[in-house]
């Protein structure tokens, strides 16, 4: 489904980044809600010339999510710009000691929820794409936002069924810049190139419940527990590749549910999730997991194991001519060339990588889903030069990207 809603008159100068992040921040926009943010961003884009699309997608169990789809030029290259426009939910209001969506600036700090994930990151890039556009109205080839409301939920109906629903029209992109908060503390920090995988196990092991006092009659599973546990924790996965640190296992929850201290309990679970390098796919990683725990318990540990279904992989962007431009422009602003890195969760980059090189850059991300979460007014204007330098030379004649 394609909706288009009336878009509502602007009240603001979309060219300046601050004005364009209260805006966003002032709609409650809290996964699923659209909360008019996507709105919003429809007005912005379409009073600049773009064409606006608002695909809805659905699910059997989840809720619909709308979408954003835009694009000015009809030729390449097309440079892809992405983002989301929903939030995670603001916790405790009364912890907060700013309206979580009242935009407000204190001391050149703008709070609110989404500030710096992601609605600061999104509005400099657009605001940077408008001043572009407006600069430079013969400008070669197209600008692309594939903006989406699924991020921070299930990322079922968003950007994944975006880029398809894109494709389906005859869109193509040459490159995207995802507008995720990658700095750690300051706007030159980090680039990141690429993400680690995610795959995450339970495994399960059966015992005989009995009488501590007569143990011989029991069978504890916690015993079997610890043995497999500890033999997945024995010997690393890998070292690590030129672009990754070593992928690293981490036991999330250990339950045996039980509440007498002297019963032998039957069962013991376990959950674990590994955050996987370019070595691995999850296929192969699973493989190995199953190898260690097959090997662990012999025929002393009845267990099942089993894993989620992921869509979280391991990918990289060869560093090259567009991970150097994207650097260029963040030195050229700040003066520091920022490294190329692969650190943090996932994103929805692992989704636009199929269709495009991707690299992501945005603010400085360290109240990120926090209370109180905020941006620095600076880093909103600085992110904005530094994506309007990025389009002077992604665009420039000379350039073949």
């Amino acid at each position: 489904m394609d909706q288009q809603l009336d878009a509502p008159l602007l009240a603001f100068d979309p060219t300046d980044p601050v004005a364009l992040t209260q805006a966003l921040v002032r709609c409650p926009s809290v996964t699923p809600a659209e909360g008019g943010a996507l709105s919003l961003l429809a007005a912005v884009l379409t009073s600049a010339g773009y064409s606006v699309h608002r695909p809805v997608f659905s699910a059997d169990g989840m809720p619909d999510i709308e979408n954003l789809y835009a694009r000015i030029g009809t030729e390449g290259p097309v440079l892809a710009i992405a983002g989301h426009s929903d939030v995670v939910p603001v916790g405790d209001a009364e912890a907060w000691t700013r309206d979580p969506f009242g935009g407000e600036i204190v001391d050149g700090v703008l709070y609110g929820r989404g500030a710096c994930d992601m609605k600061g990151g999104l509005a400099a890039m657009i605001s940077a794409a408008l001043r572009f556009r407006r600069d430079n109205p013969q400008a070669p080839g197209s600008i692309a936002f594939l903006i989406t409301g699924d991020e921070e939920g299930p990322a079922i109906n968003g950007t994944v069924k975006l880029l398809a629903w894109a494709q389906s029209q005859g869109e193509r992109f040459d490159h995207c810049l995802l507008g995720e908060p990658t700095n750690p503390a300051s706007m030159s920090d980090m680039i990141k190139i690429g993400r680690r995988g995610s795959l995450t196990g339970k495994l399960t092991v059966d015992g005989k419940q009995g009488h501590v006092g007569y143990p011989h009659l029991a069978d504890n599973p916690i015993r079997g527990m610890v043995r497999l546990l500890a033999a997945l924790d024995a010997t690393p996965l890998d070292g690590g590749t030129t672009h990754f640190d070593p992928s690293n296992l981490e036991v999330t929850t250990l339950d045996v549910g039980n509440p007498s201290s002297n019963v032998v309990p039957a069962q013991a679970k376990a959950v674990f999730n590994i955050r996987f390098n370019d070595s691995w796919t999850p296929e192969t990683l699973a493989a190995e997991i199953e190898r260690r725990v097959r090997e662990a318990a012999g025929n002393l540990v009845r267990y099942e194991l089993a894993f989620q279904p992921t869509n979280a992989v391991a990918f990289l962007t060869e560093p090259g001519p567009f991970v150097a431009m994207v650097a260029d422009a963040v030195e050229a602003e700040t003066g520091k060339r920022p490294v190329l890195s692969t650190t943090g969760g996932t994103s929805d980059a692992r989704f636009i990588k199929n269709y495009c090189p991707v690299v992501e850059f945005g603010v400085v991300g360290q109240t990120m889903h926090q209370i109180d979460e905020r941006v620095a007014v600076a880093d909103l204007t600085a992110l904005e030069r530094i994506t309007h330098r990025l389009l002077d030379s992604y665009f420039a004649p000379q350039h073949k990207p």
